[in-house]
């Protein structure tokens, strides 16, 4: 799920007070030559972290989380920090020692990725429970999340929030019941994707980003998901409002023939080239996986191997933590992915890990099974997968190709 914008842009609809962030905004992709505000000892990244910095610490933390590294104390530390006594996040508070008031501008998605990095790493009980209220107070009549509260409800933003409630073990029904209302009917233009938002006539209109973001939320997963057994080639099926489950099937149909020509997604800004979309991609390969479609997902896998390290490099930890996911879904080695260590490049990024041990021994797990002939039935797709096409989660920025 690239749901990921520019901070540019993430800066000009704060400025303008529209409600159309996605749900993983932007990360370093767009970093200031000198950031306005002094960079914090336990935050990743070196850019600017006004527009994005508790979200790409919240994903730095999940990546390293799945990969069995323990993170700096001060850098979880710095992440609970960022909350207001209310519960809510807003994507960067440079002074904490000053409370947080109407102005703060607390959003769903800094809150969403915060509380799935916090209930991933255990014990903040507190903190998960307090944001989760809040976003529960946020919520919108229609039963879905705007990026801003009381904003319009897309689906990256209630995406987001739905991986949240299901990582703190609320229910998530009424949400993916809200999400489900931006799927696109079989048989119309677009078919089983995701809108970000109806436009002003209601009409709903594809978007891969919002896709990638759809899939994972209908099937009550999170930005960290596992992925799921081999389930076939996904197809579209039926004509009205599907329920969550095949909405995501529905989404990776639409996700798996975008992949088809090119194994990668485009990102379409005005004024601007179009180019490949790396942290889109990232997230729809994260998205197939957690579906079941390992098998569609290994060529875009491959794609990324082969393209995306020196973007992530360029761009910082949150690009870093996306490959990092998609990898973990895939079953692939992020320790190994087109010859770059993502862990090792990851935790560069920030504060030094409090430990690596877990990661170092479930490498060396890896290894034996690998040696013993035991690999994953994903480790196999993604190197048949490799082999066949040469080496090759927002979520570049991101970015919204519809707003």
């Amino acid at each position: 799920m690239n749901i990921r914008r520019s901070a540019a842009l993430v800066a000009a609809t704060a400025v303008i007070g529209m409600a159309t962030a996605p749900a993983a905004l932007a990360d370093d992709s767009a970093p200031s030559a000198s950031p306005s505000v002094a960079i914090p000892s336990g935050l990743y990244g070196k850019a600017d972290p006004t527009y994005d910095g508790v979200w790409r610490q919240s994903l730095s933390l999940l990546a390293q989380h799945t990969t069995g590294v323990k993170p700096a104390a001060k850098a979880v530390d710095w992440l609970t920090g960022q909350q207001c006594a209310n519960g809510g996040f807003a994507a960067f508070r440079a002074d904490t020692g000053k409370a947080c008031d109407a102005k703060t501008p607390l959003d769903s998605n800094s809150t969403g990725a915060a509380v799935q990095a916090l209930a991933a790493l255990g014990g903040h009980d507190a903190e998960v429970g307090k944001a989760v209220k809040w976003l529960e107070s946020v919520r919108g009549d229609d039963g879905g999340w705007g990026y801003n509260p009381g904003g319009a409800s897309d689906a990256n933003s209630t995406s987001v929030v739905i991986g949240a409630l299901a990582a703190a073990g609320e229910k998530v029904t009424s949400a993916q019941a809200a999400l489900v209302k931006l799927s696109i009917p079989c048989g119309k233009d677009g078919g089983g994707a995701f809108a970000y938002q109806p436009d002003k006539k209601g009409k709903l209109a594809a978007n891969a980003d919002a896709t990638a973001a759809g899939v994972l939320g209908g099937l009550g997963k999170g930005l960290a998901a596992d992925g799921a057994k081999q389930a076939g080639a996904p197809s579209c099926k039926g004509s009205g409002t599907p329920d969550a489950a095949q909405a995501a099937q529905n989404g990776s149909a639409y996700l798996t023939e975008a992949l088809a020509k090119d194994h990668h997604l485009m990102s379409s800004m005005p004024g601007a080239k179009d180019q490949p979309d790396y942290g889109n991609t990232a997230d729809a390969v994260t998205a197939l996986s957690a579906a079941g479609h390992g098998d569609q997902a290994a060529p875009a896998l491959s794609w990324l191997e082969k393209n995306a390290t020196q973007w992530a490099a360029q761009s910082g930890p949150a690009a870093y933590a996306q490959l990092v996911l998609a990898s973990h879904a895939a079953g692939a080695d992020p320790r190994d992915f087109g010859g770059t260590d993502l862990v090792k490049a990851l935790n560069a990024t920030g504060p030094a890990p409090s430990s690596t041990k877990a990661a170092a021994e479930g490498k060396k797990d890896e290894k034996k099974k690998k040696d013993d002939g035991g690999i994953s039935v994903w480790y196999v797709v993604a190197v048949a997968a490799v082999a066949g096409i040469g080496i090759g989660f927002l979520f570049s920025g991101r970015k919204k190709q519809q707003l």
